[in-house]
């Protein structure tokens, strides 16, 4: 959850940020290649009609145009309303997303906005368990997850008080294993950019350290049944 502040503003740089997610891009895509050549690529895991029915309501949230940086907005509904505007809103996207899912994890008003994505992990950790909430050790695990229906978030909690975390909702998704491996699993999120869909690695790229690979990544993931 970002702190308040005045949304975002163009950046000087952000043509050389769009040249270097392009050569990211590339690269997984090369390392994604090499991978099945050397025999670690397997089929695509299957997304049961639990996981469709999932992805649908996760869709009908519209989150493209809901939760938006830069403004405040209603926790449950992601309308602008008045208040102190925030640069981001992914954990309250979340909180919404597992209310409307009959789920819950710490939201507002039991929990402020601001670093709420943070205290969240906190949470997960130490009551998520008596909320029906347990730890998932691994990226394909979570992708697997989230396929079959359950409700599965991905959640980095910033080592530095002083600046937000941020939490996401995996969604379904057939990406294969090597696929994973590269980019980790499909999120849903709100925060500086809002997806419907995009890879964990692209939605927490704004945070050092949360993800590199499956074999290196700082982000917890806890499913819900």
């Amino acid at each position: 959850m970002g702190e308040p502040g005045r949304g975002r503003s163009a950046s000087p740089a952000s043509a050389a940020d769009g040249a270097r997610r392009q050569i990211v891009k590339l690269g997984a895509i090369v390392a994604a290649a090499l991978l099945a050549a050397a025999g670690f690529a397997a089929p695509a895991a299957e997304v049961t009609p639990a996981g469709r029915r999932l992805a649908e309501r996760l869709d009908a949230m519209d989150v493209e145009h809901h939760w938006l940086a830069g403004a405040h907005v209603d926790w449950r509904t992601g309308d602008p309303d008045r208040g102190t505007p925030f640069k981001s809103h992914c954990s309250v996207f979340v909180a919404a997303a597992c209310e409307r899912l009959g789920v819950y994890i710490l939201r507002p008003p039991d929990h402020g906005q601001v670093h709420l994505a943070s205290a969240q992990q906190e949470w997960l950790r130490a009551e998520g368990a008596a909320h029906g909430w347990r730890p998932v050790g691994s990226p394909y695990e979570a992708q697997r997850l989230a396929n079959q229906g359950q409700v599965v978030v991905a959640v980095y909690g910033s080592p530095d008080p002083a600046k937000p975390g941020h939490i996401a909702v995996v969604r379904p998704s057939e990406k294969s294993p090597a696929t994973i491996g590269v980019e980790g699993p499909q999120i849903i999120q709100a925060g500086a950019e809002n997806w419907s869909s995009t890879s964990l690695r692209e939605g927490f790229r704004h945070h050092r350290g949360a993800w590199q690979s499956a074999r290196q990544f700082a982000v917890e993931f806890f499913a819900h049944p």
